[in-house]
């Protein structure tokens, strides 16, 4: 199949309509933490509060998409003063005093957890960018590139953060070179930093080299230092969603490059491969984690549907589609968004439930807590929203 002027015309109304009737009403503006600044963001179903601490990444992430919005759908008050909120919590209670960020703190900013790598800083880089180019302040726009440049040095300094594991079995995950790229994608598209097109060039390389493996269709989640596969059981763990949520970063770079068909080759390629390996045949959805030789996965969620890998899937899925035409993707795009709009959606209460059992089934209703909050939906039905736009399908109704 492929899709029609008209069909596309309606997914821009419809990923539009859900980010600012349904989603981003879910969240704001009563998470926004009138006390002591930041967001509360562990939530129930129907929104009710779970939990008063605040997870650092999440916090960062909705300060980010506050500030997106206003940078790219409309200038309002209320999402600026929001903004404006989480980048105040972040910077004045989120910071160790040998400058590394928490991951997990109290309702009032008091550490709980921090751990051994640098998400938490990534995720106030993207937040301190798309706040200071929402509202111009340029200490924001200067923490910002400070703290890209401290990320950059904590992915090349070998132990200068300490290590999770021995030197045994070394290991490198395709996090990194992920995350760093989108990192730098948001900080190039806001408020510009030189250093972004050469590193996201390197990041691409690492990806291409150490983690995709065409000989047997598969985007590894972690490799040895030279890119070989560990042949033991962490080693061998595929995580589809995560694989899918890096095609679309570099689709996205090719797309920023003027279609660069090597960019669109690679990733439509990591697409290929993990749409395989991830979605469940018998009920729809992308599974969580496989094991890249079918062996027996560890994790005992391992068969589960996760909010996240969808979201990335439905995004990697329409890029495809716009970049290449094929119709493959379009009717992958169709079979995973109507898979969770069906299943995930709550019609009642609005957002996305986080968790289903493998047959679709609510595991459990909370559609906040650590790590799920105001980020990965929200972000989907923006981009698709966005990119139908660029492409010439109105997303007004």
């Amino acid at each position: 199949m492929s899709y029609t002027a008209e069909e596309l015309q309606n997914l821009a109304v419809f990923y539009k309509n859900q980010l600012l009737n349904n989603t981003v009403p879910f969240w704001f503006p009563r998470s926004i933490d009138q006390e002591h600044g930041g967001y509360l963001l562990m939530r129930d179903r129907d929104g009710s509060l779970i939990d008063d601490d605040k997870a650092v990444w999440i916090q960062g992430r909705a300060a980010w998409l506050l500030s997106t919005l206003c940078n790219t759908i409309e200038h309002k008050k209320e999402w600026l003063d929001g903004a404006k909120s989480g980048i105040d919590f972040l910077n004045n209670h989120c910071f160790d005093t040998d400058g590394q960020m928490f991951f997990h703190v109290t309702h009032d900013g008091q550490p709980i957890r921090k751990r051994r790598y640098y998400f938490s800083e990534t995720f106030a880089v993207i937040a301190n960018a798309a706040y200071a180019q929402a509202s111009g302040d340029e200490t924001a726009a200067e923490k910002a590139r400070y703290l890209f440049g401290k990320c950059i040095e904590y992915a090349t300094t070998p132990g200068l953060l300490p290590a999770k594991f021995t030197g045994t079995r070394p290991a490198k995950g395709i996090g990194v070179p992920m995350i760093m790229m989108n990192t730098a994608q948001q900080l190039r598209e806001t408020i510009g930093d030189p250093r972004c097109d050469e590193w996201i060039s390197k990041w691409i390389e690492e990806i291409k080299n150490d983690f995709v493996k065409d000989d047997i269709h598969c985007v590894m989640e972690q490799v040895a230092p030279d890119g070989s596969i560990i042949d033991h059981i962490d080693g061998r763990t595929l995580n589809p969603g995560h694989a899918i949520e890096g095609a679309w970063f570099i689709l996205h770079e090719a797309k920023y490059r003027n279609n660069d068909p090597e960019l669109i080759k690679l990733g439509c390629k990591m697409l290929d491969y993990m749409w395989e390996r991830g979605w469940d045949k018998e009920y729809g959805g992308i599974l969580y984690f496989k094991d890249v030789y079918n062996k027996p996965v560890q994790e005992y969620w391992q068969d589960m549907k996760l909010w996240w890998p969808q979201n990335e899937t439905i995004i990697a899925t329409l890029l495809a589609y716009t970049l290449t035409g094929d119709e493959k993707y379009a009717r992958w795009h169709k079979m995973v968004h109507d898979y969770a709009y069906d299943k995930f959606h709550d019609k009642e209460h609005g957002e996305w439930f986080g968790y289903l059992h493998r047959d679709g089934t609510v595991a459990q209703t909370a559609k906040g807590n650590l790590f799920k909050g105001p980020f990965h939906l929200p972000r989907q039905e923006w981009y698709c929203a966005k990119l139908l736009e660029e492409l010439g399908f109105s997303a007004e109704s």
